[in-house]
């Protein structure tokens, strides 16, 4: 399954990018580190303003702050589980992770796939790993748990059971156990997320975060000027800009262009952003300016 997702946050990053180039430094977006340390002490911080998928103050408060997140899976997880239903594990993931809860991995076998979220289930990966090394059911068989369990269809859930707890007691389960490791996985299969789409989601977060920390006055001209129709999102990003200690120049047809831009150490507003300032005389006042 693919999902085909127009998100303007591609828009900003690809902008960014531009204007990165335009200052003199060599930067390929999709080439940046996935351990930046200066990048996940800031997401620590919960300095996410404009940051896709990590800026929400619940986001920041009661998820970033607190799990001080350091590597790219943790990324992947917190996106996958920042949703009614997983959020419940939030607290869990947190603990684990900061070593003040044991992981608890079901049965010993399931350790490899739980580990990476420490014995929480998060992915419907996970759910079709643990059918295939409980129950040595196929990845084709397993998707069909997976699908059984997602859409609670009774029939096919009560079949499926019997098919995984035979699986596993013939790969030397205990029957109980096999049927305790079914119940708990179900509960969790209906609203499991996609790892797959989490972990997309969360290299755009990555990405726009890389830049925020490396690169802020191109990113917040990039992400005002994507937002400029929004006054409310406008003032918002203009007031976390001057707490970044980026200075808002105001607009000045010698200097400025429709857009936002980066001017030394600080951002240059649009012209477009003025009120009644339609895009084509701007266009015109740049043409005359340039020429």
């Amino acid at each position: 399954k693919f999902d085909f997702l127009g998100l303007k946050t591609l828009t900003v990053l690809a902008q960014a990018e531009k204007m990165v180039r335009q200052a003199g430094h060599d930067l390929d977006i999709a080439s940046i580190p996935l351990d930046d340390r200066k990048t996940y002490e800031m997401i620590g911080r919960g300095d996410t303003t404009g940051v896709f998928q990590l800026e929400s103050s619940g986001m920041r408060d009661n998820v970033l702050k607190k799990l001080k997140p350091d590597t790219f899976e943790d990324i992947i997880a917190v996106v996958a589980l920042y949703r009614p239903g997983p959020m419940d594990n939030i607290p869990s993931y947190i603990k684990r992770k900061h070593g003040k809860e044991a992981p608890d991995y079901l049965y010993p076998t399931l350790e490899g796939i739980l580990k990476e979220t420490f014995g929480i289930m998060i992915y419907q990966e996970q759910v079709m790993q643990i059918a295939q090394e409980l129950s040595g059911y196929s990845l084709g068989g397993a998707d069909i748990v997976r699908r059984a369990m997602g859409k609670k269809i009774r029939s096919e859930m009560a079949q499926q059971r019997q098919t995984f707890i035979d699986g596993a007691v013939s790969k030397g389960v205990p029957e109980a156990k096999a049927n305790d490791i079914f119940e708990q996985v179900s509960k969790f299969a209906g609203y499991g997320f996609n790892k797959s789409h989490s972990a997309a989601y969360a290299l755009v977060a990555y990405q726009t975060a890389w830049l925020k920390a490396h690169y802020p006055a191109e990113f917040m001209a990039a992400v005002i000027s994507a937002d400029m129709q929004n006054t409310d999102k406008v003032v918002t990003f203009i007031d976390e800009s001057k707490n970044m200690g980026l200075r808002v120049l105001p607009p000045d047809v010698n200097e400025s262009y429709a857009n936002f831009v980066a001017s030394g150490s600080g951002l240059r507003m649009g012209m477009a952003a003025l009120r009644n300032v339609g895009r084509s005389a701007v266009d015109s006042i740049v043409a005359a300016r340039e020429e």
